[in-house]
């Protein structure tokens, strides 16, 4: 089943109702994404742990990469420039970092709080080519500003 935008929203409000820890927020989102369509075969949080490095966060799907330096890859150029991107075919992405072998498409988005601190990018592997498209862009980016908004650095970030 491919996203039905309205079933999803909802049911991520639904849950989240109330709650305030952002790693519940994390695991709930990539558990219901990825349960809820089959063109995800990963989807998963990578945290802004406060040194230019994104460290593994919350996910589902086989072993992901458990850090990746921002500007590396299609996560750290989400995290490096704030803005998110689909891949249609990772093998044309210069960078790709190829955690599974089995990625064919990948979309990945910034995760910033009201503050505009980049908190995560939220990451979403596909094993079909040409997976993603701006719909679901827009549709998991209207979820992060939301569900984020209020959330600090200092929930997501390592202290020193």
């Amino acid at each position: 089943m491919e996203i039905e935008m309205d079933a999803l929203d909802i049911a991520i409000y639904s849950v989240l109702e109330g709650v305030t820890d952002p790693v519940t927020m994390m695991s709930t989102i990539a558990c219901l994404a990825f349960h809820h369509d089959k063109r995800f075969d990963w989807v998963g949080f990578y945290r802004n742990r406060g040194d230019n490095v994104l460290e593994i966060g919350p996910y589902q799907g086989k072993l992901g990469c458990l850090e990746i330096p921002f500007g590396k890859g299609v996560c750290g150029h989400a995290a490096m420039t704030g803005e998110g991107i689909i891949v249609p075919d990772v093998d044309d992405f210069a960078d790709h970092i190829a955690c599974s072998s089995e990625t064919k498409s990948e979309m990945v988005l910034p995760v910033f709080n009201e503050k505009d601190e980049l908190l995560a990018v939220l990451d979403f592997d596909s094993n079909r080519p040409n997976a993603f498209d701006q719909n679901d862009l827009t549709l998991f980016h209207n979820i992060l500003k939301t569900v984020f908004a209020d959330v600090g650095l200092e929930q997501i970030a390592k202290k020193p």
